[in-house]
């Protein structure tokens, strides 16, 4: 008997193991995101926080000239920071460490512009210190921006000053636990050029922390979206070819919509302030972005596969004011409405899965995970997804994703709906990638076909979403 059970065992796993090899998984379509990329994209959401110098000075871009005892916030509260942008749904801050003008919100040995010689706690305080214990407090990921154009430093403008920046960096690294993503652009002063060495700081910044996700307008692992509208372009490709390119380029049109035959992976981060500036200005408190203005923004970079860096500039008194927070909870409301209800519920089927096999039937769709998908056979590249709801259901919001561990494939699809007699268009797209939302005018029906057109190969699509958002 023993003897039999262990031939059966042999023979199922022979079994299965000749159902896999007939049905491998699809092959990756190169680039493909790192485990570290992969991770920053399911953060989807978070904050930048502007905060410093010119707080005080009611400036956007300060020239380095003012005494560092100016900085001295009266009610300086990193924990309120922490819990209101948790409390908004947003899962990290990146703090702007030091501006151009060169003011460092921690006290930096490289320079005497910092909070140790300012009125604040007496020159003992650390914004650094204190966001990086809320952010761990609360949950949220700690993020860093700092300027490489420094309107202060003597060295400014010399190969001296690369030295410094670099040990900014080394400072900031190695003191404040983990950083999920290091900042930076390429501001320079238009008259005191700096050459900046910019290998040299991906390479002093990955030392000190090898898994940090890097920003700069080109990568090498976040490219700038373009625009600080907060927008993608319709089409937005993962991957870049990103030859010539460096931080400070400002290629909107090349950034916005990447390429589809990119050699990298840069995927497209959305930065855009919840103000019309970037750091707090009391005459602004009257001129946040409404609810609107912010759901087309989620809708514009969530949707359209980038993820979105929302700005708050921090008052003078160094809390989140409470214009800015009645706005970003407003915000959260608006986004949970409109995602509340997801009826994609009931059969759904396929035109084609891969192998018949079920690892890759269309129900991957619906089951909430993001590693499951629904793939065809190689070389079918026109394929549909059909959800029968069983019943009227009012929807116009579709949601998908593709799993981008095997490369960003979706080159165009549409959306149809039953008609009662067949299935009609009621909307068309390009790009899918780790995200895509699709807006439409509301529709009435018990039927969504999803029909991809074109892909770069066998589509993987992981999940399918369909809401009413404009329900009352």
């Amino acid at each position: 008997m023993a003897r039999t059970c262990r031939h059966l065992l042999l023979l199922s796993t022979l079994l299965a193991a000749q159902v896999y090899a007939k049905t491998p998984p699809p092959q990756p379509i190169v680039p493909v995101p790192s485990f570290a990329q992969l991770a920053w994209q399911r953060l989807e959401y978070y904050a930048f926080i502007h905060f410093g110098m010119n707080t005080f000075s009611d400036r956007e871009w300060g020239e380095g000239r003012e005494p560092a005892s100016d900085f001295n916030p009266t009610a300086f509260d990193a924990r309120q920071w922490a819990r209101v942008v948790r409390d908004a749904g947003m899962r990290g801050i990146i703090i702007t460490a030091k501006h151009h003008d060169g003011f460092c919100l921690w006290p930096s040995a490289t320079t005497d512009y910092s909070v140790k010689n300012s009125k604040w706690l007496d020159g003992k305080g650390d914004v650094l210190r204190d966001l990086a214990a809320a952010c761990r407090e609360f949950g949220l990921k700690f993020g860093i921006y700092i300027s490489p154009w420094d309107r202060n430093h003597p060295l400014y403008g010399t190969p001296k000053y690369n030295r410094v920046y670099k040990e900014q960096w080394h400072e900031l690294f190695t003191n404040y636990g983990p950083v999920f993503e290091a900042w930076l652009d390429g501001a320079n002063d238009n008259k005191k050029r700096m050459v900046y060495d910019f290998d040299g700081f991906f390479t002093s910044i990955r030392s000190a922390q090898p898994n940090v996700m890097i920003f700069s307008d080109a990568g090498p692992d976040i490219r700038w979206v373009g625009n600080e509208r907060g927008l993608a372009g319709e089409t937005n490709w993962s991957a870049r070819d990103n030859e010539g390119t460096f931080p400070g380029f400002a290629d909107e049109a090349a950034l916005n919509v990447g390429d589809e035959n990119g050699t990298s992976w840069i995927p497209a981060e959305c930065d855009v302030s919840i103000r019309p500036g970037w750091f707090y200005h009391a005459d602004e408190d009257t001129k946040l972005k409404s609810v609107d203005q912010l759901m087309n923004i989620y809708y514009g970079s969530v949707g359209r596969n980038c993820n979105l860096l929302l700005n708050i500039g921090v008052d003078r008194r160094g809390l989140v004011n409470e214009h800015d927070i009645a706005r970003l909870m407003e915000f959260k409301q608006a986004r949970e409405k409109a995602f509340a209800v997801n009826p994609a519920r009931g059969k759904v089927t396929a035109s084609n899965v891969r192998g018949n096999d079920r690892r890759f039937a269309a129900t991957n769709v619906l089951d909430g995970s993001f590693d499951t998908y629904w793939a065809t056979d190689d070389g079918v590249t026109n394929a549909s997804l059909t959800l029968d709801f069983g019943k009227d259901t009012d929807i116009d919001t579709v949601l998908l994703q593709e799993n981008i561990a095997l490369g960003q494939r979706v080159k165009g699809f549409s959306i149809e709906i039953w008609n009662g007699s067949d299935f009609v268009p009621v909307a068309h797209a390009t790009t899918i990638g780790y995200k895509r939302i699709v807006r439409f005018a509301p529709q009435r029906t018990s039927k969504v076909r999803i029909v991809i057109e074109a892909a770069k190969a066998c589509p993987t699509i992981s999940t399918l979403e369909i809401y009413n958002s404009s329900r009352n």
